[in-house]
């Protein structure tokens, strides 16, 4: 089974998250399934922008702790999303964590609904936010990184859209979404795509500078002795060592 359904209207692909099984985690699979059909978008002449959704409560849990991405491949998926030369916009009904803030971060537009929760836990286990932060920390206002991704404290969508990782929310996330989507239908694709080159510069300037370097700083962490520590604490539902 795909863990990532395909629907389109009106020129606007929507790519699901369907592995909610798993609360949709960032398995090899799941990561692999989402590049090829970005692929897929980016030379269809049929697709205006692509909105990249979920099935399920929970938009991305994160990585997959029992079958996790390569972090190149993961970096290579992010970059994928910021480089699209269509816009993608996130659609968020749900909780999201760790490496999905960076599937959100990555989106170019970001609607949440009301009730969705957010939370960089990477600290939680021992790890850091080393690849998502490629695009988030262009993006994202520094004291509110700074808060949540050193205590791993779970925050609304309201706090979100404030800290700059959100672009809208409200009680229907469609709603909120409704004249993003309209809006991007009656734009230009040439004016499109060489906007979005524009507004993504800085993005793109941050992956060609340090993505090798945070790919190996995330694959160093996650084969830590910490880190090991940290995710069998987490499937096995108890608190790690180092809790005070």
């Amino acid at each position: 089974m795909n863990p990532v359904g395909r629907s389109r209207e009106r020129g606007v692909e929507h790519l699901s998250l369907d592995a909610a099984a798993t609360r949709n985690a960032l398995s090899a699979d799941l990561v692999g399934a989402l590049t090829d059909a970005l692929a897929d978008c980016a030379k269809d002449p049929g697709v205006r922008a692509v909105v990249l959704t979920h099935s399920g409560g929970t938009f991305c849990a994160g990585a997959d702790l029992k079958d996790p991405p390569a972090p190149r491949e993961f970096v290579g998926l992010l970059r994928a999303l910021v480089e699209l030369p269509k816009p993608v916009v996130a659609r968020v009904a749900g909780h999201v964590r760790a490496g999905g803030l960076g599937l959100v971060a990555a989106c170019d537009v970001a609607g949440a609904s009301a009730g969705s929760t957010f939370a960089f836990t990477e600290v939680r286990i021992g790890v850091a936010p080393a690849v998502i932060s490629l695009p988030l920390l262009p993006r994202a206002d520094p004291r509110a990184l700074a808060r949540y991704c050193l205590t791993g404290e779970c925050f609304d969508a309201a706090e979100a859209v404030r800290a700059g990782l959100v672009t809208a929310s409200g009680d229907d996330v469609d709603a909120v979404l409704t004249p993003v989507l309209d809006g991007l239908r009656r734009s230009a694709p040439d004016g499109l795509a060489q906007t979005k080159r524009l507004l993504t510069a800085k993005v793109l300037e941050a992956f060609d500078r340090d993505a090798a370097e945070l790919t190996a700083l995330s694959a160093r962490l996650f084969a830590s002795p910490t880190a090991r520590e940290g995710m069998t604490a987490f499937l096995e539902r108890r608190d790690p060592a180092w809790v005070l």
